[in-house]
């Protein structure tokens, strides 16, 4: 293998730094404008949320129970759940035990309606409230609304965390 040739070399180098040496450009001044001496404006707070009114309020505590009750109903029937697929463990796919377990697993979701139900109608219930407060038809309580749907929203999802934990212990067909 022959060395590189230094004649070649020295040409490229040439080449290279003689883009470097190229006409000056005009390039913007990094001076401070005089816009970035003017007086910064203060942005006002945003306005304090509005509560509920009564009816609201009323409309949302009856959604918040609806969840509640679906949460009773859902622990309730995951103690029999529970039960049913740890006698499954181990068992073949459509025994007796593992057709239990199924059983038991659908009863579990649906005993969950109850909250599924409840934060379904206060999605709506925002999304409604919402465009009334955009269309100057109502006044606030869109947080009211917000934190019962947070809360139903956490108690749906660790119903479907449970229930799906659940459903890994059986074997699937």
């Amino acid at each position: 293998m022959s060395g590189m040739n230094p004649r070649r070399l020295l040409t490229a180098l040439a080449l290279f730094l003689s883009g470097c040496t190229g006409a000056s450009q005009n390039y913007p001044s990094l001076a401070k404008r005089p816009i970035e001496s003017a007086p910064v404006a203060k942005l006002s707070p945003p306005p304090a949320p509005v509560p509920a009114d009564a009816a609201l309020s009323a409309e949302i505590a009856k959604y918040v129970g609806q969840a509640d009750k679906g949460a009773a109903a859902f622990d309730n029937a995951y103690a029999r759940a529970d039960r049913a697929v740890g006698a499954a463990k181990g068992a073949s796919v459509s025994s007796d035990a593992w057709v239990a377990a199924q059983v038991a697993i659908s009863a579990l979701e649906s005993a969950r309606n109850d909250s599924v139900s409840a934060l379904a109608s206060l999605d709506t219930l925002y999304v409604q409230r919402s465009n009334a407060v955009a269309d100057g038809k109502a006044g606030g309580g869109l947080e009211d609304i917000d934190a019962a749907r947070s809360a139903a929203l956490g108690l749906v999802d660790q119903q479907n965390d449970r229930i799906d934990a659940m459903k890994t212990r059986l074997p699937q067909p």
